[in-house]
């Protein structure tokens, strides 16, 4: 038993040029849908960053005032050993400057190790080189399917 393959005449096939642009549009349709979905999600995370990040920078307001404390009670038990009031408050203050420079030229020295995100730009020239490959393509993958279309 053979099947003869059924054939509509009144069927027309689509061009080349429409079946790219229908590959086009499915392309932006899922890149869409890709980026939709990218946002739900960033959405709710961060909706938990956020919180989380509330409850730090509570932490940290805390300590910084509990650190001023320390740093009176230090001043006023230099005070108590005997020094003067300026001279207590002094020393403390100076320290701080000292620690304060210290971080400063160590977090200069890291800030300078710093890369920018280069596999990434890497993985964007790649993308780049191979659409303006395929767009350098498509015209002779035209040309040469119209043409064999044309000898039929």
């Amino acid at each position: 038993m053979t099947t003869t393959p059924t054939h509509d005449p009144n069927r027309v096939d689509p061009s080349v040029k429409e079946l790219v642009a229908s590959a086009a549009h499915d392309v932006s349709t899922m890149l869409s849908a890709q980026v939709e979905l990218a946002k739900a999600e960033m959405s709710a995370s961060a909706k938990q960053a956020g919180s989380a990040f509330g409850l730090i920078a509570a932490a940290a307001a805390l300590a910084g005032v509990a650190g001023l404390f320390l740093l009176v009670t230090i001043a006023y038990v230099l005070v108590a050993l005997g020094l003067p009031v300026w001279a207590g408050f002094g020393i403390v203050t100076l320290v701080l400057i000292l620690v304060a420079v210290i971080l400063g030229l160590v977090g200069a020295r890291h800030a300078k190790k710093v890369r920018g995100p280069e596999e990434t730009k890497k993985q964007i020239e790649l993308t780049k080189e191979a659409f303006s490959d395929l767009s350098a393509d498509t015209p002779n993958a035209v040309t040469t399917v119209s043409a064999a279309v044309a000898d039929k």
